[in-house]
């Protein structure tokens, strides 16, 4: 049986601390099972973990918040090519919902995407959640483009590490203003600042 879902879709500046403290639980608890390193930067009420989200899409239930989806307008580089995005991140399913969030936050995503007017949305995943996008991608919603690698700088300066890094990651495009035929070729995609 489904659980009973309660969307709710917020700009940045709407979100009380308490939000995000409940966020920053949520990604712990969602990110944490993939590596400490991947709950560390939502520690001390962060509810975001590099570049912050200018929009929300948050799905509750019974237990609090049971799905996330973060938006931030962009311009990227693909090949040669600059265009503006609406870039999809910090996607998160609670662990005991896994294959009923992430299919309906972005379809509650996808009117917004067409209110602002961005000829694309794109995402950028671990291959690991290949099958969870492809769901994702049925019917033509969105597409994952092979063989593209995404350089973004990082969200924090230390001496010991280089500014940028490469990732070799599941790019994922969504058609909104424009169709898919139009989408850049190239092999890289350019975030000139940190991942959502």
């Amino acid at each position: 049986m489904r659980p009973q879902m309660r969307w709710k879709l917020c700009w940045e500046n709407e979100l009380e601390l308490s939000d995000h403290t409940e966020l920053a639980e949520f990604f712990r608890k969602t990110y944490g099972p993939t590596g400490t390193f991947n709950a560390r930067p939502f520690e001390g009420g962060h509810s975001w973990a590099g570049a912050r989200p200018e929009l929300r899409v948050i799905g509750y239930d019974a237990h609090g918040v049971a799905a996330h989806m973060g938006l931030l307008r962009r311009f990227i580089r693909v090949g040669d090519a600059d265009l503006l995005v609406a870039e999809l991140g910090l996607w998160g399913v609670r662990p005991d919902l896994e294959g009923l969030g992430l299919n309906h936050s972005i379809r509650v995503m996808y009117p917004v995407l067409q209110q602002l007017g961005v000829p694309f949305a794109f995402g950028a995943v671990r291959h690991a959640l290949y099958k969870l996008v492809g769901r994702l991608c049925r019917n033509g919603l969105g597409t994952i483009v092979a063989g593209v690698r995404v350089r973004s700088t990082l969200s924090d300066v230390y001496l010991n590490l280089p500014p940028t890094r490469t990732e070799d990651v599941l790019v994922v495009v969504f058609p909104i203003g424009r169709p898919m035929s139009e989408w850049p070729s190239g092999t890289l995609i350019e975030r000139n600042g940190p991942e959502l």
